[in-house]
């Protein structure tokens, strides 16, 4: 019988990691279905990236206020969670504050996540106001309603219930060292939890084994949940914060890529000596069919506009610093962002369900992104340069313009018009080449 906390702890322990594997799984191959890019240049630049951006939160603190208590809650929960490997030892062993043979340094230790704690119940605290309360507008947008504004408030709801039930347990187990149970040896330091335990005056021995017992269980069974939720979260980024700062575009901001089929047939032109009534050589994609122009749908775009999709921590500091969007205009670089993960999601569960990809007669552009979002983007890089992990909406704006202009011939009428006079003229106005200087003569 003295087992059985231990089998029901290993059975938990192996579900929550092996949901976790699954969901970690799908998350890959849906990545994958992203055509192929090379990211694997320049791997010093990328690493000081990476450690700059998701690891220092560099770009967090160019707004201090949420940038500072966003370095305490993220500090916080990862290092409060190192206590998770002792909680997982004394668990499967039936031990109990295994690693207190530390000493005075797991004293320490102990201060330092109590600490830590409470900090972040403060700025989890502070969060929830600034969101709920004082409803600053990026977290108020169209593209926040229903379930992405529930998920935000769900994420601070798990925070301040793992601070509690961490800070709970403490306290009941200090307690039952004072009183000197037998199993709960004097380890630690408990500088928070010490003005918890006036609380629990007048429990008895066996109340308090059972409050410190059931704030334990729930505090290593939340986490596994909170694990499992991200999954379904935006707080994804928590992890693919670091491989897409990784694999980031360390090109400058304003340089855009030249599409290979196009640069092909410019240089064939240019070739005096190729045959000008020879067809280009057309680009074969997947099962031999002609390479498209541009993205249609999520399939179209590459691995890491995927990557980024899922990694998106919906902040909206993109959508804040956008000119289209500050003038009123429909397009918000975090909801291409939304819609891009939300369409990835669906063929998940479509090829989830069949398989293999069953065509469903949807895709990203026009059902869930319209031409309008895209033509009001100015290319700016204002999202780009806001993003604080490094996200590239515009790049997948770009292609899907792209896209409408070279496989649908639907761009906007002015625009045809300037192409028109750029082909005809070699410039955007309507006039003639040998009529382009006459305004010099002009009085």
């Amino acid at each position: 019988m003295q087992y059985i906390p231990n089998i029901l702890f290993v059975i938990a322990l192996l579900a929550g990691i092996g949901f976790f594997s699954n969901n970690i799984r799908k998350i890959i191959r849906n990545i994958r279905l992203g055509r192929d890019i090379n990211r694997s240049d320049n791997k010093s630049e990328r690493f000081k990236n990476m450690a700059m951006i998701a690891l220092g939160q560099s770009k967090m603190v160019r707004r201090p206020i949420a940038g500072i208590l966003h370095v305490i809650v993220y500090v916080g929960f990862i290092i409060i969670n190192i206590e998770v490997l002792e909680i997982i030892i004394d668990g499967i062993a039936g031990t109990h504050r295994i690693f207190s043979f530390l000493g005075g340094f797991y004293d320490f230790l102990i201060a330092s996540f109590e600490i830590l704690a409470f900090l972040v119940l403060v700025g989890v605290i502070i969060f929830w106001t600034r969101r709920n309360i004082s409803k600053i507008r990026r977290f108020w947008a169209n593209e926040m309603e229903g379930w992405p504004k529930n998920d935000a408030n769900i994420i601070l709801y798990f925070e301040v219930v793992l601070m509690v039930l961490f800070l709970t347990m403490n306290a009941a187990d200090l307690q039952l060292q004072n009183l000197g149970a037998e199993h709960y040896v004097k380890a630690g330091s408990f500088p928070i939890s010490s003005f918890i335990t006036p609380l629990f005056d007048g429990m008895s021995m066996s109340s308090l084994i059972i409050l410190e017992r059931t704030a334990w269980w729930l505090h290593i069974l939340g986490i596994l949940i909170f694990l499992n939720y991200l999954y379904f979260s935006k707080h994804l980024h928590i992890l693919l914060a670091f491989p897409n700062t990784y694999f980031a575009n360390l090109k400058p901001k304003g340089q855009f890529k030249n599409l290979d089929a196009v640069t092909q047939e410019v240089k064939l032109m240019m070739d005096p000596s190729a045959d000008p009534f020879a067809a280009a050589p057309e680009t074969e994609g997947e099962e031999g069919e002609p390479e498209k122009f541009g993205a249609a749908d999520v399939t179209d775009l590459n691995w890491v506009q995927l990557l980024n999709a899922y990694t998106c921590t919906e902040c909206g500091r993109c959508t804040s610093e956008c000119p289209a969007n500050i003038t009123g205009k429909k397009l918000s670089p975090r909801k291409i962002m939304m819609d891009t993960r939300d369409r990835l999601e669906e063929v998940g569960k479509n090829i989830d369900k069949n398989g293999s990809f069953v065509a469903d007669e949807k895709r990203l552009l026009n059902d869930y992104i319209t031409p309008e979002e895209l033509w009001a983007c100015t290319s700016c890089n204002a999202c780009v340069e806001a993003c604080p992990i490094g996200i590239d909406p515009l790049s997948i704006i770009i292609d899907m313009r792209q896209y409408l202009v070279m496989e649908e011939s639907a761009a906007p009428s002015d625009l045809n018009v300037m192409m028109s006079n750029v082909e005809n003229n070699g410039a955007p106005w309507p006039f003639n080449q040998m009529d382009r200087m006459n305004w010099s003569q002009e009085k």
